[in-house]
Parts: structure tokens; sequence; C-alpha cells
């Protein structure tokens, strides 16, 4: 038996405890409400120079988290550098965020494996280690088999064996396939699908997938925070933020400001975010993202390989934009 069955028939997980029963008998799961509205960082792998993890770090940056009012977390996301550990690393790491997150804060794990079964496999052991949801990112690696209909299957037998609801996710910038909104609404029929992350950033096509599913309880959030101003104007949720990993109470505040239509106020706060946002993000990526925890006293660390830590004019160049924009 391998480490993951182990994992699965281990204490019931909260997620089971909150879901009432894990097993998911043949056909459609029928999910519980997840709320899904406010802001979920995608929180970065803490790891030692030697690349092992660093899990009192990760203990340390959870006393900073703890006293923002985020929804919740998201475990084994992008940023999570997820491709580059072994499962039980990433089943682990689900376990110990569980354990120091607050019993009301959201645990969102990332199971995506390029395979059906994998994912599956994941799902489970994740749900176990406490996971209120799962959010899975689609299969890339056959891109030009990847189909509307191949997407569609896989995400439906995730969905149909998950003993937790499903989140979506869209993360074209990696995977080179962008969800399409026909998809996503097709999908939002699932009763156990009950949401996406869009990271592509195309406005328009969010307020279409919102408007369509509007008869549905189906949730959107914006997979970046610069665009999530606009992506709640058209009724996205919330947000699943790398940058609140580092600005957690001015991206929460952006968040707070549009919910309450103080659109001025959200429009300076957006202005501001833009440039450090876009460096973290899609110009340097998760290097540049630790580098800016470290800046701000949290622990980013290094990267594990392949990633390459930033050079010293890529540094200097996180630092002048968080300053210049009056976030050091």
């Amino acid at each position: 038996m391998s480490l993951l069955q182990l994992l699965r028939f281990a204490v019931p997980s909260r997620a089971a405890r909150l879901l009432g029963s894990t097993p998911v008998c043949a056909g459609r799961a029928a999910s519980t409400r997840v709320d899904l509205s406010g802001i979920l960082p995608p929180i970065p792998t803490p790891f030692h120079e030697d690349e092992s993890l660093a899990l009192d770090q990760l203990e340390k940056n959870f006393q900073a988290w703890e006293k923002i009012p985020f929804r919740g977390y998201v475990v084994m996301g992008s940023n999570g550098e997820f491709p580059l550990m072994t499962a039980e690393e990433r089943v682990g790491l689900v376990r110990r965020v569980r354990q120091l997150a607050a019993p009301d804060r959201l645990v969102l794990a990332g199971p995506a494996c390029e395979g059906t079964a994998a994912t599956l496999e994941l799902c489970h052991a994740m749900a176990e280690a406490g996971a209120d949801a799962v959010m899975v990112i689609n299969p890339s690696y056959y891109k030009a088999s990847m189909t509307e209909a191949a997407l569609s299957a896989h995400f439906e037998a995730v969905a149909d064996g998950s003993p937790v609801p499903v989140v979506l996710y869209s993360l074209p910038a990696n995977t080179g396939i962008d969800l399409s909104a026909p998809l996503l609404v097709h999908l939002a029929q699932h009763p156990n699908v009950i949401g996406v992350k869009d990271s592509g950033g195309d406005v328009t096509k969010l307020a279409r997938v919102v408007h369509e599913t509007r008869d549905q309880d189906f949730q959107v959030l914006a997979g970046s925070t610069g665009f999530l101003l606009p992506a709640m104007l058209v009724g996205c949720v919330g947000g699943v933020n790398g940058l609140a990993n580092i600005l957690g109470e001015e991206v929460c505040r952006l968040h707070r400001l549009a919910s309450e239509g103080r659109y001025a106020d959200a429009l300076e706060l957006h202005r501001a975010l833009l440039a450090p946002n876009a460096l973290v993000t899609r110009e340097l990526g998760v290097p540049a993202m630790k580098a800016a925890m470290d800046l701000v006293g949290l622990y980013g660390g290094p990267c594990r390989r392949p990633l390459l830590p930033l050079t010293p004019d890529q540094q200097q160049r996180v630092r002048q934009a968080f300053a210049k924009a009056g976030f050091l």
C-alpha cells in the first residue's frame, strides 16, 4: 500500500466532517456550499538552502498571515512550486497548513497531476489532510489533444470522484490552454464544481461566465491583483492573488472597498498595486515573490531548481517597485 493510500484511510479530515461523508458513489457527487468570497493567497512553499522543506519558517509566516482578514489559503498552487515537489510533500504541506490556519479559514489544495486517476488520488489524500476544497488545473503536456471534450471529461471525472468541492483553475500563461467561457459554463452545472480561479485576465470572459452562471451557485475568482478590481465590478466574488502573500492587508482592503462600492478609493489603491504585482507574477514569477516576502519581513527563501534566484539587478527592480509604490 502506497503512502497516499495510507493517508487516505487515516483519521477523517476536517473537510470530510464538514461535508458529511467522504465516500463518493458512482455518479455525481453532491457538494456542500463553500463560500469563496474574499481573498485567498496562494502561499509559497518555504525551502531551506538545501531545498528541504522549511516548515518552521512556514509557521512564522502564518503568525503574520493569520492577523490579516483572508478568506483562507491556497496550498500547492503555482506559487507553491507544486510541480517540483513529491506527492507526499504536497499532502504533508496541506496537513500542516490546516493545523496552522484558523478553523474558520478555508484551505484549498492543488491536487493537479497530468493524469485523471492520479489527480483523483491526490484529491482524496488532500481531503483527508484537511482540505475544504481542491483547486484543479488542467492537464497540458499533451496540449494538442486537450480538446474541449477531453478537458470536460477530465474535470467531470475529478468532480464525480472528489470527496470535497472542486474549483477549476485556468492558467494559460503556464499551461498554454485557456479554459473557455462555454467550457466553464458547462462545468458549472456539475453539482460538485463550485467555482473557478481564472488567471487569464480577460475580464470580458469573466463577465460572460458570471452572467451565464447567475442561476447556479458558481463563484468566479480573479487570479491576479492586476485585474481584481475590474473582475469584481463584473461580479467576481474575490481573488486568489499572489501579491496577497506580501501585501495581504492592502489586497484585502481593495476587495473590501470594491465590495462596499467605494470605487474611487478602490481605484487609487488598485493603481498603486499594479507595478509590484506585475513584477512578482508574470514578469519575474515565484523567485520575485519570495524575494519580496523577504523584503517585508516574511520568509521567502530560495526556490527549488530549476528555478533560479533573482540577479542583483532583478532584486533591485523588486525593491524599487515596492518602495516607489509606498509599500516599504
